[in-house]
């Protein structure tokens, strides 16, 4: 499992802006410090959200090779609600 999640280093503790779905109490991480002199929101966004897309692609094979399926307008209907695209 890879998921990402924003948050800001406060007196030696990690504070989430946002809580992780799915993650049981001892996942292991990896923690990365970002220069915030040099960042810019907008990229780590979108750096956030490809990471996102490509741990749905891992999800995506394992579940193939679990010989798990489901229909392509499932995937479509999630794609099109995730990039608010319509049809």
């Amino acid at each position: 499992m890879l998921k990402t999640v924003e948050g800001i280093y406060r007196n030696g503790q990690i504070e989430f802006t946002e809580l992780p779905e799915d993650v049981n109490n001892s996942t292991q991480v990896l923690i990365t410090f970002l220069d915030p002199n040099q960042i810019d929101p907008l990229k780590l966004r979108q750096l956030i959200e490809h990471l996102e897309t490509i741990a749905g692609i891992q999800q995506g094979f394992e579940e193939l090779n679990a010989g798990k399926t489901r229909p392509i307008g499932d995937f479509i209907q999630k794609m099109q609600e995730k990039y608010d695209i319509s049809s």
